[in-house]
């Protein structure tokens, strides 16, 4: 078992969500190849959500999680495969998106299924990322008169 390999790609997943939070799309683009290809469930907006390509993936990023919006994404539980360059993950994931425009909370929680590569300079890269629901819920932030954000990022 390659446990250097293992650690490496825990890393890249927890600054693929670290960097999601905190907007650093820049960093952001760093974990993912050239070619990689995202596809997220996403029961809000009724469809898989499929993005090929790392531009792709963060300009839909930057664009739909804006500073407008608060985020925190939890992935843990991971389920990691290594095959010399190659290794699949799957990691269970906690998610709140906050929307104060437009009152709006939304949680859910699903399972990652993604795909590695190691590089020619031996950094690991996302090849594919994508998750299934396993629920998500909204709910307007007016039927909860008394919550008070005494921070946001």
């Amino acid at each position: 078992m390659d446990l250097v390999a293992l650690e490496e790609i825990r890393r890249l997943k927890y600054r693929y969500l670290r960097c999601v939070d905190l907007k650093l799309w820049d960093e952001f683009a760093e974990v993912f190849a050239e070619d990689a290809v995202a596809e997220y469930d996403t029961p809000v907006l009724g469809r898989t959500l499929r993005l090929e390509g790392r531009d792709a993936i963060v300009r839909y990023m930057r664009e739909n999680l804006d500073d407008g919006k608060i985020s925190a994404h939890t992935a843990g539980c991971p389920e990691i495969d290594v095959d010399g360059d190659r290794a699949t993950g799957v990691w269970s994931l906690d998610d709140t998106i906050i929307i104060p425009e437009h009152r709006l909370l939304i949680r859910g929680a699903a399972f990652y299924h993604d795909v590695y590569r190691r590089g020619e300079d031996g950094r690991w890269l996302v090849e594919k990322t994508g998750h299934r629901r396993t629920y998500e819920y909204m709910v307007s932030l007016d039927d909860a008169p008394s919550l008070k954000f005494t921070t946001s990022h």
